[in-house]
C-alpha cells in the first residue's frame, strides 16, 4: 500500500492487492471493536461534578452520531473503491473535503484498539514480543497514526 499527497491538497492511497484492501476495511471494524463505544468512554471521563450527567445527556448521543456517520462513510468509500477494483490495485481519493471524517475514523480506530491492547508507548514496545493478533492489532494502529500524520501534513490545514 502506497499513500502520498495529490496536486489539489488530498492525499491518495492505492491499495495493491486483496490484503491491503482488508487493512483499509479494518479501519471501521476496530473503531468499533469495544464493548462500549468511543462516545461513552469519552462521556465517562467528565467527573459528575464537571458536568458529567449533562455530558451523557446531551453531548454524548449527538457524539455517537457524528463517529457512526465518519465511519459509515469512509466504510462505504472504501467498499466502493474496492468493488471497482474487484479486490485488486485500485485508488481511494481523500480530498480535503472529506479529510476530517478519514482523520476521525483513523483515530476512533486506534482509540479502540489502545482500548482494547493497552499498547502504551509505543516507541518501548517490540512487535516482536506480541502473539500474531496483538503484533497485527499494534501494526494496524502504527498504520493508523501515518495516515493520520499525512492527513494533518496534506490535507486538514
Amino acid at each position: 500500500m502506497k499513500a502520498m499527497p495529490t496536486l489539489e491538497g488530498g492525499l491518495r492511497i492505492d491499495s495493491e492487492d486483496l490484503a491491503d484492501w482488508e487493512v483499509l476495511r479494518s479501519i471501521t471494524i476496530d473503531a468499533t471493536a469495544c464493548d462500549t463505544d468511543l462516545a461513552n468512554r469519552l462521556g465517562g471521563i467528565i467527573s459528575p461534578e464537571a458536568g458529567g450527567e449533562d455530558w451523557q445527556e446531551f453531548v454524548v448521543p449527538d457524539l455517537r452520531e457524528a463517529f457512526q456517520d465518519e465511519l459509515s462513510q469512509i466504510g462505504a468509500t472504501i467498499e466502493a473503491a474496492m468493488f471497482e477494483a474487484d479486490g485488486g490495485p485500485g485508488s481511494i481519493w481523500i480530498t480535503r473535503e472529506d479529510g476530517f471524517a478519514w482523520y476521525s475514523s483513523f483515530n476512533q480506530a486506534r482509540l479502540a484498539l489502545e482500548e482494547q491492547f493497552a499498547f502504551g508507548d509505543s516507541e518501548s514496545l517490540s512487535p516482536k514480543g506480541l502473539t500474531t493478533h496483538r503484533r497485527s492489532a499494534f501494526i494496524r494502529s502504527r498504520f493508523y497514526c501515518a495516515i493520520q500524520g499525512l492527513l494533518l501534513e496534506h490535507v486538514i490545514k
